[in-house]
């Protein structure tokens, strides 16, 4: 459970990893107000409107926005000499 916590959360184990600290932490604060929203949503249709799929989508879409945020900085950090990146 660690292993896939860090894998996440950890700045200097995921994809960000490879773009400068202040731009990490940007898009690391980014990704945090954006999942904050999310569950936040998603509270409040569960409150207000009980089980439905609105809370489903704002999760599926959560996880889309942060798999391509990881992916394309996954991706430009391979053309970049300043990266470090381990391929």
């Amino acid at each position: 459970m660690l292993q896939v916590y860090r894998a996440i959360m950890d700045p200097d184990t995921n994809p960000l990893r490879a773009i400068p600290p202040v731009q990490r932490f940007q898009t690391m604060l980014y990704l945090s107000i954006m999942w904050t929203t999310i569950f936040c949503a998603a509270a409040g249709a569960w409150f207000w409107y009980g089980e439905i799929v609105a809370v489903h989508l704002l999760v599926a879409l959560g996880f889309l926005v942060t798999g391509l945020t990881f992916h394309t900085v996954d991706r430009v950090a391979e053309r970049q000499p300043w990266s470090g990146h381990r391929a």
